[in-house]
Formats: structure tokens, sequence, C-alpha cells
């Protein structure tokens, strides 16, 4: 490890923080300057003028942290050992000697970055805030580091330098990237912080924030930092597919459309009516998993059964599924249709050409499964914010590459059925339907409709609408393994390739 020091007094931080009001600045200064092994202080800011610095602190006029520029502005500046971010423009508030305990345990660990839990402040309540352990699939652009980032300096320098796209927005994203192929990123398992939590939007209503179309340029530079990543780890895949065969096999319909439900008592019917009111060219069924509902729903679908065949209610024999599950029980039925077109049991589609636009599109671009695009809507079906969610971030050349990055395929989702019961969908009940989407996206071209295909209801009853952050930490967690495991995938399919 290259050491920087400082001569005078061998400190071992250089830390930085933007400006933000003269009180705020001034009280997160007088917090780092509490550390024994805190050394020059810089307060980053775009003029020099109509504002006041606390004393014991430097200038260094840049821009926000997110910027290339300003990463390489503060690289010119540190002469320490370690280089510490405070990415907050609110006060901080760090626990008793929590400075000096992550120097102490970066060295322990040789940690290229580390991060640590921290508490929150929301709504005048202090709360713990954990955050999750890095992995190589923990891609997302949007990874909670928390607000205080400890840097091994000569590998940030080192990064800083590799540097070769000038970035308004990715920068950090960039870095930590960067820093990950050489070094190992350290989760803290101790609260040593405490923020305020200036979000106070339920987790149902953020998890929609990367495809705003207000957001659209941030992610345009987001995706060519994961892209330029994956091209340097060898994971990155060429926009060449393995074609589509569509079996002559006799499949019992076209299609079929799949609802997993567990007590949809107040949505299930609006669902199958949606489904049964389809016009095709073809025959079609809806198979609908019944996973040992406990209120009205099974009674609701007995009875819409008995009045039309093309209703199949099953009801599982086993008593451990979850959605994935459920999926799997609905394509391995005897009535499964050569396609799997998959509908929420609280959702609807948006008329009554949705099935027939679905399998065209099979066959127009010879794909091996299809995602759509939704319509947000209340209970009431009044659309609400960001209204239309179509997952342009999905191009032909690039797309299987930044599935990677992002959170979630889009929706609604259909599958050439004979592909699907090759893979299966894992048995659980959050991440199934992204986990199967990027291991076709492997092999096969994802297909696209970028019209509205069906209205996705908001409401309290949805399972992501307000999770802890227990409940974020687990999902987030296990959507990061996911795509360890198709990096690990994806590494071995190029060498195998480059061997050949």
């Amino acid at each position: 490890m290259q050491i920087f020091q400082n001569k005078n007094n061998m400190k071992k931080t250089t830390c930085f923080l933007p400006y933000s009001t003269e009180e705020t600045t001034r009280s997160t200064v007088m917090e780092l300057r509490q550390c024994s092994e805190t050394d020059d202080i810089f307060v980053i800011h775009k003029n020099t003028q109509d504002i006041v610095l606390p004393e014991g602190c430097k200038s260094l006029v840049a821009g926000a942290l997110q910027q290339t520029a300003t990463l390489k502005a503060l690289a010119n500046e540190i002469r320490t050992a370690y280089t510490l971010l405070y990415i907050q423009s609110l006060p901080l508030q760090s626990g008793a000697y929590a400075i000096e305990r992550m120097l102490q345990v970066a060295e322990d660990t040789e940690a290229g970055l580390l991060y640590a839990d921290c508490y929150k402040i929301k709504e005048g309540v202090q709360q713990a805030h954990p955050v999750i352990d890095y992995q190589e699939g923990s891609l997302r652009d949007d990874f909670d580091f928390g607000s205080l980032l400890l840097y091994r300096s000569d590998a940030f320098i080192e990064a800083v330098k590799a540097m070769d796209a000038d970035y308004r927005s990715a920068a950090l994203y960039d870095l930590r990237l960067k820093i990950s192929r050489k070094y190992r990123l350290f989760h803290l398992q101790e609260p040593l912080y405490t923020e305020l939590e200036t979000d106070n939007r339920k987790s149902g209503e953020k998890i929609f924030d990367y495809v705003d179309p207000k957001n659209r340029q941030v992610q345009i530079e987001m995706e060519q930092a994961c892209t330029h990543h994956l091209k340097a780890i060898g994971a990155w895949l060429k926009p060449e597919f393995t074609p589509v065969v569509f079996s002559e096999d006799t499949f019992p319909v076209e299609a079929s459309v799949i609802i997993p439900v567990r007590n949809r008592e107040r949505t299930i019917e609006d669902a199958v009516r949606s489904a049964l009111k389809q016009e095709t060219k073809f025959p079609f069924n809806l198979i609908v998993v019944d996973n040992h509902s406990t209120d009205r729903t099974t009674e609701i679908l007995r009875k819409i059964a008995a009045t039309d065949s093309r209703l199949i209610h099953v009801m599982p024999d086993r008593d451990d599924l979850g959605i994935g599950g459920c999926w799997n029980t609905a394509i391995m039925h005897p009535q499964c249709g050569k396609f799997a077109i998959q509908l929420d049991s609280d959702d609807i589609y948006i008329d009554n050409q949705v099935i027939q636009t679905i399998v065209d599109a099979f066959y127009e671009q010879n794909c091996a499964m299809i995602v759509g695009t939704y319509q947000m809507v209340n209970f009431k079906l009044e659309e609400i914010p960001p209204g239309i969610i179509d997952h342009r971030e999905w191009t032909p050349d690039n797309g299987r590459n930044n599935a990677l990055r992002i959170n979630g395929l889009g929706a609604p989702r259909a599958f050439y059925t004979p592909v699907l019961r090759e893979i299966k969908l894992p048995n659980t009940s959050y991440g199934e339907d992204y986990a199967v989407g990027l291991s076709i996206s492997r092999h096969y071209r994802i297909g696209r409709i970028y019209t509205p295909l069906y209205q996705c209801r908001r409401w309290d009853d949805n399972s992501d609408a307000s999770l802890d952050i227990n409940k974020q930490n687990t999902h987030n967690f296990y959507k990061d393994r996911i795509r360890t495991i198709e990096l690990s995938a994806r590494k071995r399919l190029n060498e195998r390739q480059t061997e050949q």
C-alpha cells in the first residue's frame, strides 16, 4: 500500500464535504475535527462569493461530488493515507471515536472503501439504519453506502487517474466500480453516525425513481459506467443471441395467462375478467395458481371457473411455494400453452388486445421472453406518478448488460414456455422474475413492447408498498446475489467462447 502522510503531524485522513449553509457546514466541520486523525478538511463549493467558511477548513472550488472533474480536483489535494467523503448536505452527527474506528478497521482489512451502519432521524425519531455487505453483483448505482465513505487514498487516486469519461452524475458510481476491481469494499456493521432522513416516502414509492423520465440522462451515464465495468471484468455480452426455434410440439393452446394469487379477494376478479375478455386469433386459457388463500379468493375463482372453462383453477399440493414456485406449477401444468403471459392478481390488462399483441411480438422479434410497458394507477385506476413505465433503458445492443445494473426488467413479462420450463423460476416471492429474466437474456433475445399493456395498481396491500429497512435490505441483498451468480455465469461463457 502506498502511504500518504502529512510530514508535519502524520495524521491519517483528509476530509471532504459539500458546502451547505454556514451553520450546517460549521457543525459538520466541528464534528470532523473531533477526530484526532483528521488532517485537512476541504469544503467543496462552486464559487467563493457570498459564503462564509468555518475556521480550520480549506476551500475547494469545484462542482458536485458526482462529477468526474470534482473527483480529480479532490485527488490533487490528498496527502494522507485515507480520504473521507461526507456526501450529505445536512449536519453530520458522528458517534464517539467513530472516524478513529473506521480508520482502524480500514487498516486491519486493507479495504479500498469502508462504510458503516448508521442511525437515521425520521420524523423526529432516531432509528437504526443498517446497510448491507457489498458483493460483486452489487452493481446497482443506488447501492446504499450511507453518507460517510472512507477510501484508501492510493485506491482513490488510482481509480480517478483511470477515469477516461467526463461524467456529470455517475462519477462516484464509476469510482467505486473501479476500486472494486482491485480492492475490497468493506461493510462495518456498527452504527457510527446519525443522519437525517429527508425522503419520507414509503418504500413502494421510491422503487420507480430509476425509470422516471426526468432521470433519463442520469441513467444513460450510469449505464455507460456499468458497461465499461462489465467489459473490464469480462462479463459484458455482445449483442449476439441464440435463435429461437418455436417448437412444433403440440400445446393445448397458443398462450396461457398465469396468475399466482393468495388472499386477493378485492382484486382477483378484476384481473381474471380482464384476461378472459381478451380477443385473439387463437385459443388461450388462464391458469390461476391459488396458493392456499384464506379469504374469499378461492370462492371467487371457483365461481368464475364454473362458468368459463378457460379458467384453470389450481390449488397446489405443496404449502411451501413462493410466487416463483407458483409460476413453476403453472408452466409445468399439462394445460399450459406455448407462451406463458404474466398478470399480477391486483392488476388488469389495459384493453382486449394484449395477449394477441404479445404473441405477435414473439414471432416478429424472435425472442424467448417479452417485456412490456405498464401504467401506474391507484386503486381507482387513476394514473399516478411516474405514469407510464416503459423501461426504455433496455436497448437491443446493451439491454442484457444494463439489466445487471437496474433492479427489474419491467412488466408484463411473457415467456416461450419450453425455455421457461428448462430454466424455471427460483421459489421465492421477490426477485424471481428478475432472476429468470437475467438467465434467459444470457443466451436469448428479450423482446420489448413500448405501448402500455396493463395497469399496475399501487395500494397498501402491494407486497412492496411499505417495507421496513430490514426487509428492504433482505430484498436488495438477494437481488445482488442473483447478479453475482449471473456475473459468474457470463464470465465463464465469455471464457469458453474465447477458448473456442
